[in-house]
């Protein structure tokens, strides 16, 4: 019997749109980049304390700046370092072209795949033995100010407008299903103020952050976008709201 195919809960021509929207935002030198600096130095950090050292690593995201070079810090001298675009067409839901990682990292991407257990074993399979994955990406916490906002502008009518989100149990159980050992589960959170509903939805957008969901819900009307913004408005003081984002990290290795 063939393998039930999983739920489309993501349509990746709009995930398409709102990750080339933010590579173009991401040129500007004032680009938002405050959650993949996160990741990134949390990364490093782990990978300090563990000591690894490996010579074929590939790292999985698309940020548009020194990302990249910052991350290929953490490898030997010798080590071969490759970079995987999604926007370029990699695809983690697919199988990976070679099985012989002995690192793979992930960041900011595994929260919009409409099959993650299938693409955490994918990265599974494509490391070597005592290879090692880290992947890190919006967890479940993320938002609640913003989610609070979208409800009271929805009324007796909430649509989908905001992201499933994996929690830390979830993630211990996803990676023991896709094979992985000693795994680790951790969340962190960032906070960020803002000024406005319209600032947190701009850094959202320069960060590949936007409404990706195949079933978005109907766009805002103008009442409703007001009653939105009052909400988010009304939930800081001072003039400025502070909104949470909740990083969720995996980490596991291959026996």
């Amino acid at each position: 019997m063939p393998a039930k195919a999983p739920p489309m809960i993501f349509a990746p021509k709009r995930w398409i749109a709102a990750r080339r929207r933010m590579r173009a935002l991401q040129a500007r030198p004032d680009a938002p980049r405050y959650l993949i600096n996160d990741m990134i130095e949390d990364v490093i950090e782990r990978a300090g304390f563990l000591r690894v050292e490996f010579r074929r690593g590939l790292i999985i995201g698309d940020w548009g700046y020194d990302g990249f070079e910052r991350l290929a810090e953490i490898g030997r001298q010798d080590c071969t370092l490759d970079h995987a675009d999604p926007l370029e067409g990699f695809n983690e839901e697919q199988p990976f072209d070679d099985s012989d990682r002995e690192l793979v990292l992930s960041l900011g991407t595994l929260d919009t795949v409409n099959d993650l257990p299938g693409a955490l074993i994918h990265i599974h399979n494509a490391l070597a033995p005592g290879g090692l994955m880290i992947a890190s990406f919006l967890g479940s916490g993320s938002l609640p100010v913003l989610r609070e906002a979208m409800l009271v502008a929805d009324g007796d009518r909430p649509a989908p407008r905001i992201h499933p989100q994996v929690d830390v149990r979830a993630g211990g159980q996803l990676l023991q299903r896709a094979g992985f050992a000693d795994p680790v589960v951790d969340s962190r959170s960032l906070d960020v103020s803002f000024r406005s509903l319209d600032g947190l939805v701009a850094d959202l957008r320069a960060q590949g952050l936007s409404n990706v969901l195949a079933d978005p819900g109907p766009p805002l009307g103008k009442a409703a976008l007001e009653r939105a913004r009052a909400a988010f408005y009304a939930a800081g003081e001072n003039g400025r709201t502070v909104e949470r984002f909740e990083i969720l990290t995996l980490s596991g290795w291959k026996r």
